[in-house]
């Protein structure tokens, strides 16, 4: 689920509690979390309700000024349900501890590699495994996604889905035009690399 900055910032200062969608399927479960650059949200509840509960209460929770602003906002489309996901600010994000650190101790040195493994599976080209993704972003800091992807031969999203896990870890950073790798990501390339 993507959320704006302003309303990450709003969610923050607690004046939003929650957001509708129209979603196929909902990309959030109650009791998850959702790590953002706000920090890391606590997924209270995700339901299923209908337009007659987009009130002017319901509007105002969401960060809008009216029910109509809020019905403006929602997307459209064929086979969608309405979800209301209610969260709160839980922490900060645990990923820039992470990324931040350089030493690697054994066992977590073991556990990327596993990870690797899992990620690599499917994957013949050295250029598109984990490590070389990782030295691709470290060469290529502040390089869009898409020009990163088309110089490898594969589709974006492919290579944001893959960017992301490696964020997960702690190796790389989302900047405002494409990536760049943590100090823990340069630590795992010299380590691995």
């Amino acid at each position: 689920m993507l959320l704006k900055d302003r309303v990450l910032e709003r969610i923050r200062a607690g004046e939003i509690s929650e957001v509708y969608r129209r979603w196929k399927r909902p990309t959030v479960k109650t009791g998850g979390t959702l790590n953002t650059a706000a920090g890391q949200l606590r997924i209270l509840a995700v339901e299923a309700v209908s337009d007659r509960d987009l009130t002017g209460a319901a509007a105002r929770r969401a960060g809008f000024d009216s029910a109509d602003a809020l019905r403006a906002s929602l997307r459209e489309g064929d086979n969608r349900t309405l979800y209301r996901v209610r969260l709160e600010l839980a922490g900060d994000d645990p990923r820039i501890a992470l990324r931040a650190s350089d030493h690697l101790e054994q066992s977590d040195v073991a556990a990327l590699q596993a990870s690797f493994a899992r990620l690599d599976r499917s994957v013949e080209d050295e250029r598109l495994t984990a490590l070389g993704l990782l030295r691709l972003i470290g060469d290529n800091e502040a390089v869009r996604a898409p020009d990163l992807a088309a110089g490898l031969g594969v589709e974006t999203a492919w290579f944001k889905n893959r960017v992301r896990r490696l964020k997960a870890q702690g190796l790389t950073e989302s900047l405002r035009v494409g990536y760049r790798l943590s100090p823990r990501g340069w630590a795992v390339l010299e380590r691995l690399g």
